[in-house]
């Protein structure tokens, strides 16, 4: 049993929702001011688990014939047999059904718009199939994630979530390049599409760089949106030192740091990301 919840974990690679769940708190902390009421919270926390492990199955599955090609991949749950297709399909389906339940448990809105939700979480890893631009769909996933939270908790879609979707959207596209450049072989090879496949290395970095000046540009047009004060500004400076740092790790003749930059760096970014919202609210 324990055997299979680590190979379950492993599939949907749970730990990586660190990279979303800070935004979470963030979005929610910026439109309230604090928090609202804990209902209201563990809905939203639910419907995002739910829909990242929705949108991982969902790429575990339809990856699967490639995966099983990819060296990278080779020992992954999912391609070594530990979880049968079978298992990831109704571990997406499920998730998927969790997901549109805590939306109904939010209000009407944000139960007719997860659908929406859903269908970008199966597009993304069909995208890679037929658009060179893919990393702009895992980006519209996390674009949704602020405008959702703000649809859950007020009815409506605030401008500052907007935006600041805008700065996740291409925070997460900017790192999915990067994440991609291990893969510009392979996928080259089997006829999969990325920024890296069709433009190599060199202008792929660009892109990612790029990306991530927008990511800089949208967070700081959403605290004054939002009407947040110096700390917030200054924290955000701050924060895109981190993106720089990440881009230094990463050079078109070496791309031996890649994890270091995707997983680490990232983390600390919207680790921080959302401490900085928060200092900002309270002091």
């Amino acid at each position: 049993m324990l055997k299979k919840i680590k190979a379950y974990a492993e599939l949907v690679k749970f730990e990586h929702t660190i990279f979303a769940l800070p935004f979470v708190f963030a979005s929610i902390f910026i439109l309230e001011k604090g928090l609202p009421p804990l209902e209201k919270v563990f809905w939203i926390l639910v419907a995002v688990v739910a829909g990242r492990t929705a949108g991982m199955a969902f790429n575990r599955f339809f990856d699967l014939p490639f995966d099983k090609l990819n060296p990278r991949s080779k020992n992954w749950a999912s391609v070594s047999g530990l979880v049968k297709p079978i298992e990831i399909l109704s571990l997406a389906v499920f998730s998927s059904a969790v997901l549109v339940f805590a939306a109904y448990q939010l209000n009407k809105l944000a139960f007719y718009l997860s659908p929406i939700a859903l269908a970008l979480l199966i597009f993304y890893p069909l995208g890679k199939r037929f658009t060179n631009f893919v990393h702009l769909i895992l980006g519209a996933v996390y674009f949704i994630i602020p405008i959702a939270v703000s649809v859950a908790l007020e009815g409506r879609v605030d401008i500052s979530m907007v935006t600041l979707g805008l700065g996740m959207a291409f925070w997460v596209s900017g790192f999915d390049i990067l994440y991609a450049l291990q893969d510009i072989e392979f996928d080259r090879k089997v006829g999969l599409h990325s920024i890296p496949a069709k433009f190599g290395v060199k202008k792929a970095l660009l892109f990612a760089r790029f990306f991530h000046f927008l990511t800089f540009v949208f967070l700081m047009l959403t605290g004054y949106l939002a009407g947040l004060g110096t700390i917030y500004f200054v924290g955000v400076i701050i924060l895109s030192a981190f993106l720089v740092y990440e881009h230094s790790l990463i050079k078109e003749n070496d791309l031996s740091k890649i994890n270091v930059a995707f997983f680490t760096i990232n983390g600390y970014v919207s680790i921080l990301y959302f401490i900085v919202v928060l200092l900002d609210v309270y002091l």
